[in-house]
């Protein structure tokens, strides 16, 4: 794993070098008669500079390719996606709204809440480490700290004391102390089931009216027809009139604050 490492940014720095230096050098001597062979130089300048530029865009390239684990696993989406997929699947509506809506709101939702948390870390973080005040060290500790609090404020004692006891680790004596090895599957599994809760709520009403219908077309003896085919606009009337998205969305962006 090492070696592939070593792999990537070598090649990446043979690729970006050549593309950060403006200043290369051609060497006669070392041009073929067949003029194939051309060899490049950096400048001793800036060329410890340009290393460190090529590095932090390899980082940034493997960052983002981490990007929507950290968005899944670290923010509110986990729990705004499944409640909107139940409430999809309660109401029959199939692929209405699509998946990528659903996707789209739940990415929003998920940035008006963690909006004071992204803030925070930019202003703690993020800004001093580019204006070179402190090293990546000292960046990636304050950058932790509010992400592990947001965390740790959804996070129930019960799962952590499973993780402890799953990793064989004892109890610290401040909940900050906790690694992220414990953190994070703890408030995966509280969000998991807090939108499982939420699922089953919505639920209901959509089933009783399934269940009403369905013991009318008995009774008047039209078995035949499908009572999801008669439930269906009674069930998208019910959730335009008690404005079901207005109720969702702000119960969803209510339970983080």
């Amino acid at each position: 794993m090492i070696r592939l490492s070593l792999l990537i940014v070598v090649l990446g720095l043979s690729v970006a070098t050549p593309v950060l230096s403006q200043d290369a050098v051609v060497d006669p001597a070392a041009v073929s008669p067949t003029g194939t062979n051309i060899s490049l130089s950096l400048g001793d300048a800036d060329g410890a500079a340009r290393m460190d530029v090529a590095v932090e865009i390899i980082l940034l390239m493997t960052l983002l390719s981490l990007a929507p684990a950290l968005l899944i696993m670290l923010t509110s989406f986990t729990r705004i996606i499944i409640v909107l997929g139940f409430l999809r699947q309660a109401m029959g509506t199939n692929q209405m709204p699509s998946n990528q809506i659903i996707i789209g709101l739940a990415l929003f939702l998920t940035f008006v809440i963690m909006g004071p948390v992204i803030q925070q870390v930019n202003t703690e973080a993020v800004q001093p480490y580019l204006s070179e005040e402190i090293g990546q060290q000292e960046a990636f500790t304050r950058a932790s700290g509010p992400i592990k609090q947001f965390m740790l404020s959804q996070v129930r004692e019960k799962d952590v004391g499973l993780f402890l006891e799953l990793t064989n680790q004892d109890a610290p004596e401040s909940p900050d102390d906790l690694p992220f090895l414990i953190v994070v599957p703890s408030f995966v599994l509280g969000e998991l089931k807090m939108a499982f809760q939420i699922g089953f709520v919505l639920f209901l009403p959509f089933l009783i009216i399934d269940m009403v219908v369905a013991s009318v077309l008995m009774s008047m003896g039209m078995m035949m027809l499908p009572p999801v085919l008669i439930s269906l606009p009674f069930k998208v009337l019910l959730f335009v009139l008690v404005d079901g998205w207005y109720l969702i969305v702000r119960s969803l962006v209510s339970a983080f604050q």
